[in-house]
């Protein structure tokens, strides 16, 4: 049978070995990711700030912003981005099956659009990305009405009566921002396959300096307090959508990968999300362990200090793993292992230089770093004794990011799904309530490192 056009298109003759040197991979690795890297902080910054806002309203605001923020990310906010780690190698004789098929969610544009760029079928990433919006769009509403009784199913779950009430009222306010965050990803990975970065970091920038304005305007200016903050991060994320929309459809570097909406976009879609689902239990039980603890805080005898800490400790994470993936599975999709090696060497040794560097700052402004989102004496002080800590588990945590990045780049996410199962909910969960609960040592942040090496 004569293979495919997509498939010939990826087979391309004479894909010698390269020798790539170290310094030559580093710069490769840097140039990729600081757009990336700086893009994704910048997103990430949106949420931040309004947190850092609700955290000068008082104890319980943040407190209750917290608890909303872990359960939307539990909820919807990780299933929007989880398939953007299904594998991103594939094998050529695969291709027939996928290549008509959605591999999940946002993400899966990463495959879907990496090798339909590769093979020059590059009207196929416009119909992937419309594809990718039009089913985030619907999974979005059922997530939407299970966010408005977050207050309720919270208080169900035993959460303190107050802190439920006050991350109820934040997430129903968060719901806008639902919406915005699947159509955002869909173009960011849909710009990010074509190896377009800078525009990306850009918009991303716009918005996050949009933010600052819009938070205060709305939190103080309006006087809406907890909810304007949550309602900013949804007019944010809409205008980060916005310029990149009209990027994709002015730019001449989209004007090949974007020809139009096309009624291919509603084909597909059960396989779509089928074939999504071994990354997505990857990520997810990664993801929903640490949101987990910031649940099980809000059991422990101080709930709204234990909670507005542990809120603050998930932002220090820095996850580079998407650096890692692209250039394995780039490499190994060019059939150069050995240069696929050399990629993994330096994204580790990156990722260590990077854990000691921010350890040393974590430590150096330990004292400052609760200031930035509570002015309450007890918050402040209980940050900066678990910096120390906070700092010594990035390291780990960087260096079991890019393990990570490498296995979703080798297609290893049914192997690693296991490994994160045994490691988060039969090592680190029960190792966090027996520290918090039962030993009554005061946290639960050192159970990471249970997470951390049991993954590795």
């Amino acid at each position: 049978m004569a293979k495919s056009i997509v498939e010939e298109a990826l087979l391309v003759a004479g894909r010698p070995e390269v020798n790539l040197g170290v310094c030559q991979e580093v710069e490769k690795q840097l140039w990729l990711a600081g757009p990336m890297v700086i893009g994704g902080l910048l997103r990430y910054l949106i949420q931040m700030i309004s947190l850092m806002y609700v955290g000068h309203l008082g104890e319980l605001p943040l407190a209750g912003a917290s608890m909303a923020n872990s359960f939307t990310t539990v909820t919807g906010f990780s299933l929007v981005v989880l398939s953007a780690n299904y594998r991103q190698h594939i094998e050529p004789s695969e291709l027939n099956t996928i290549s008509g098929t959605q591999l999940g969610m946002a993400s899966a544009l990463d495959t879907l659009c990496g090798q339909a760029f590769a093979a020059k079928q590059y009207r196929l990433l416009g119909v992937y990305n419309q594809r990718a919006m039009v089913l985030l769009t619907l999974v979005s509403i059922p997530i939407a009405v299970l966010w408005f009784y977050t207050g309720q199913i919270l208080l169900l779950c035993g959460q303190d009566p107050d802190i439920a009430a006050e991350a109820g009222t934040y997430a129903r306010w968060m719901i806008p921002a639902l919406f915005a965050n699947g159509l955002l990803q869909c173009h960011v990975r849909f710009l990010y396959t074509q190896n377009i970065v800078l525009p990306v970091m850009a918009s991303c920038g716009a918005a996050a300096a949009c933010h600052l304005v819009v938070c205060w305007v709305l939190v103080y200016a309006l006087g809406m307090g907890s909810k304007g903050a949550a309602l900013s991060n949804g007019v944010s994320y809409w205008v980060n959508v916005a310029v990149l929309a009209v990027y994709v459809r002015v730019s001449g570097a989209c004007k090949d990968t974007w020809t139009g909406f096309s009624m291919e976009a509603f084909h597909d879609a059960l396989s779509f999300f089928r074939l999504g689902i071994p990354s997505a239990l990857m990520v997810c039980l990664e993801m929903w362990s640490f949101e987990f603890i910031v649940l099980l805080s809000g059991l422990l005898p101080n709930p709204k200090l234990e909670t507005s800490v542990l809120s603050i400790r998930q932002f220090v994470d820095l996850d580079s793993n998407a650096v890692c993936s692209t250039r394995v599975s780039n490499e190994l999709g060019a059939g150069r292992p050995q240069v696929a090696r050399l990629a993994v060497r330096v994204v580790v040794f990156l990722a260590v230089l990077e854990g000691l560097i921010v350890g040393v700052i974590l430590a150096c402004v330990r004292y400052m770093w609760g200031l930035a989102y509570s002015n309450v004496e007890e918050v402040v002080t209980y940050v900066a004794k678990m910096m120390i800590v906070i700092a010594v588990s990035n390291l780990f945590d960087g260096i079991q990011c890019v393990l990570s990045g490498v296995a979703r780049g080798c297609g290893w996410q049914k192997i690693c799904a296991c490994i994160n199962l045994g490691a988060y909910y039969i090592v680190g969960i029960p190792s966090a309530y027996f520290i918090a609960f039962v030993l009554h040592l005061g946290g639960m942040v050192c159970p990471d490192f249970c997470f951390q090496n049991k993954s590795r």
